[in-house]
């Protein structure tokens, strides 16, 4: 297992949870992204750029789906949230019932053609 995955895997349960249904989906939805340990979290890289990441706040108690091009994101923009970054914007979830496939999907869809 690479230490990606072992950051999934040894998250709380709640977060683990999220993780590995976002990291099925992510997988699924862009199945050529490579998933990379990079910054102390998984990273997800697109014909060699980084793409996105998984970051689980255990003070905030929430997941993070940050997206690294996000600022030029059209879609559900009313899901993204930005938090004085200049080009990231991140889908945060606290529990599985906040994930909506198709915002994910449709979000992840419009990241990829960004590349």
């Amino acid at each position: 297992m690479n230490p990606a995955e072992n950051y999934i895997i040894n998250q709380p349960e709640l977060f683990r949870e999220i993780l590995l249904y976002l990291q099925l989906v992510v997988e699924r939805t862009i199945p050529e992204l490579e998933l990379k340990y990079k910054y102390k979290i998984p990273f997800y890289y697109l014909n060699g750029k980084p793409f996105c990441y998984f970051n689980a706040s255990h003070k905030k108690q929430y997941v993070d789906v940050g997206l690294v091009k996000g600022k030029l994101i059209k879609v559900h923009t009313e899901y993204l949230v930005g938090e004085k970054r200049k080009k990231m914007v991140s889908l945060r979830y606290k529990n599985m019932e906040e994930v909506d496939n198709q915002v994910l999907i449709e979000v992840l869809e419009e990241a990829k053609s960004l590349y």
